[in-house]
């Protein structure tokens, strides 16, 4: 690695690693994306599951379809489904998923992390990082 991207790399790391600390206040950033997890009830017989799965399916498919789901994974440990939605904020991607038929006939549970842009990038930027780019 040469001296300029080490020189980078570490500014990087600092930059991310200093808003955790008392060191600055944290500035709320826009939300641009909601990450969802959603888990099978530990109670849940896989049966049930397996019969709502391709009206779950075809739902999913159709927010995906939609825009509204950018990502979708299955957990490497098979216990259910990661999305990444273009979502406001977490009320709208509650509203969305709370409609899904897993959901409705209470067999999984969901949590949700709001996602923005990496903050301390900007400081990577210098002071133009408060111009925004056009789209």
């Amino acid at each position: 690695m040469t001296a300029s991207i080490k020189s980078c790399f570490s500014l990087l790391l600092l930059a991310t690693v200093l808003p955790l600390g008392a060191q600055s206040p944290v500035t709320p950033q826009k939300t641009t994306d909601v990450l969802v997890t959603l888990t099978v009830k530990a109670n849940i017989d896989r049966q049930q599951v397996t019969k709502v799965l391709p009206e779950e399916v075809r739902a999913t498919v159709r927010l995906y379809l939609a825009g509204k789901i950018r990502q979708w994974y299955s957990r490497s440990d098979g216990k259910g489904v990661v999305f990444i939605m273009d979502c406001k904020d977490v009320s709208e991607a509650q509203s969305l998923m709370e409609q899904l038929p897993l959901f409705t006939e209470k067999l999984v549970d969901y949590e949700y992390m709001p996602l923005s842009p990496l903050a301390p990038l900007s400081a990577l930027l210098g002071p133009s990082a408060a111009t925004p780019v056009a789209k």
